[in-house]
C-alpha cells in the first residue's frame, strides 16, 4: 500500500517520521478553510479534515492520511493568522487563559473513511510585552492555528497541557497509528 500524505505540513512530516513512517506521496487539498456561520470548534475542525480527505484522488492501494488543527477559545475558532497585528490579538486572548487545541484526522482506502477528533487542553502564560514582541518577531506565529506553536519558541509560554502533545503539534500520533492500521497500512 502507498501512503498519501494531504498535508504540506512540514510538522505532520516530521511527526510522521517520529513513528518511522515516510508518506510515498504528499498531495495537499486544497479546499475552503472559511468557518460556517456560528460553526464549533470541533465540528469544524472535524469537517475540515473529511474534507480534505475526500478533496484528495487516491487510485486503488493508495491511503489517503489528512488532518486539521483547530485552537478554540470557547466556542471562538482561532485560525492561522493573516498579519503580526492578528497574531498578537490571538496571542493576548490566550494569554493566562486555558483553551482547547483540536486535532481531526481522517484516513481514506477506497471507498472508506476513518476519522478521529482529539482535544487537548492548554494554558498559555500571560505575556508581558517583551514576550509578545520576542514572539512576533521569532515569525513562528506564520501558518499556525492560534498563532503559535507548541514546538518552537511558544513552547517556553506554555506551562500546562493535558492531553496529547503531538496533536497540539498537528498529529496524535497514537489515533493516526490506530487509523492507519484499520484501513490496512502496516504502521
Amino acid at each position: 500500500m502507498r501512503l498519501i500524505l494531504g498535508s504540506a505540513s512540514p510538522r505532520r512530516l516530521e511527526l510522521l517520521a517520529q513513528i518511522g513512517i515516510v508518506p510515498d506521496d504528499i498531495r495537499p487539498a486544497d479546499i475552503d478553510e472559511t468557518p460556517r456561520k456560528a460553526e464549533l470548534p470541533r465540528p469544524y475542525c472535524a469537517r475540515m479534515a473529511l474534507e480534505k480527505v475526500q478533496a484528495i484522488p487516491a487510485a486503488e492501494g493508495e491511503v489517503v492520511l489528512c488532518a486539521d488543527t483547530t485552537v478554540a477559545l470557547g466556542r471562538r475558532i482561532l485560525g492561522k493568522p493573516e498579519n503580526a497585528a492578528e497574531a498578537a490579538e490571538f496571542l493576548l486572548k490566550l494569554g493566562g487563559r486555558r483553551h482547547s487545541v483540536i486535532t481531526a484526522v481522517a484516513v481514506k482506502c477506497g471507498a472508506r473513511i476513518w476519522t478521529r477528533e482529539v482535544v487537548t487542553a492548554v494554558k498559555m502564560k500571560r505575556l508581558s510585552d517583551d514576550e509578545l514582541n520576542a514572539y512576533l518577531h521569532s515569525e513562528e506565529w506564520r501558518g499556525k492555528a492560534g498563532g503559535y506553536g507548541i514546538q518552537g519558541r511558544a513552547g517556553a509560554l506554555i506551562p500546562w497541557i493535558s492531553g496529547s502533545f503531538s496533536a497540539v503539534v498537528g498529529l496524535p500520533l497514537a489515533e493516526t497509528a490506530n487509523l492507519l492500521t484499520a484501513a490496512g497500512y502496516r504502521v
